[in-house]
């Protein structure tokens, strides 16, 4: 029986809690194998979830469930390989998708931009459920909602020239986030007001580690939904944008 086996391990009890690697078997100075292994293998993972394809048609397709409108555009970036190498074509639309998106603007209050970013596995498999969990509740509450722009090769920014282009007061960008050691399908979303080609990240709130493991679906959208309506009440988003949703949450169980 290994360190980690022990009924007394006195660690046992907290690594229920958290994916966190704590209190590890060592041999000497070492890791011990099997935590070695278990760390190598989640590296792996991590590294694969940055390189796996989308499934475009897949996902298009569970997008349009929602009754919604899907657009598919682009980003500048021509493959994955450049899409990693320089983030810049990352940020910017594909030299017709302006034009594509502008005959589907209509002055929105929310536009919701999918995008892989660093884990199409995150985007794949949650970007679907939390739309489904928040489009009911902003739709009681009368938000106008832009077409679904799925983008491929995307970064946080590309969401606000197409928020642009789709003339609407806000972003929100759901986007597979840098995998983790014990995340490698976390997706984050951004949401930002009024978005612009100036736009800071310090103008943005983010909701991360979106997924069964983290915030679920039913919380994210939770706050999703309370911080877009802060921002259409009080017409800024980021560091001016107090975030209470969390205090909300917890009252209400």
């Amino acid at each position: 029986m290994n360190d980690l086996d022990r009924p007394d391990d006195p660690w046992a009890s907290l690594r229920a809690l958290t994916a966190a690697r704590i209190g590890l078997a060592r041999s000497g100075a070492s890791l011990a194998t099997r935590p070695l292994l278990e760390f190598r293998l989640a590296h792996a993972r991590a590294r694969d979830a940055v390189h796996e394809p989308l499934d475009e048609a897949k996902l298009i397709a569970d997008l349009e469930t929602l009754g919604l409108p899907v657009l598919s555009v682009a980003s500048a970036a021509k493959d994955r390989t450049q899409y990693l190498m320089r983030p810049d074509l990352g940020r910017t639309l594909a030299d017709d998708a302006a034009t594509m998106l502008g005959s589907y603007a209509g002055d929105a209050d929310v536009a919701f931009v999918v995008t892989d970013g660093l884990s199409a596995r995150a985007v794949q498999a949650h970007a679907t459920p939390l739309l489904a969990a928040a489009l009911p509740a902003l739709m009681k509450e009368h938000f106008l909602i832009a077409p679904i722009a799925f983008a491929r090769m995307g970064r946080v920014a590309l969401g606000d020239a197409i928020a642009q282009a789709l003339r609407a007061s806000i972003v929100v960008m759901l986007i597979g986030e840098r995998p983790g050691l014990s995340s490698p399908d976390s997706m984050g979303a951004y949401l930002t007001w009024q978005p612009t080609r100036e736009t800071t990240d310090a103008e943005r709130n983010c909701i991360s580690n979106i997924r069964p493991d983290g915030i679920g679906y039913d919380d994210a959208a939770f706050k999703l939904v309370h911080m877009l309506r802060a921002m259409r009440a009080q017409r800024l988003s980021g560091v001016r944008l107090k975030d209470e949703s969390d205090r909300l949450m917890i009252g209400e169980k």
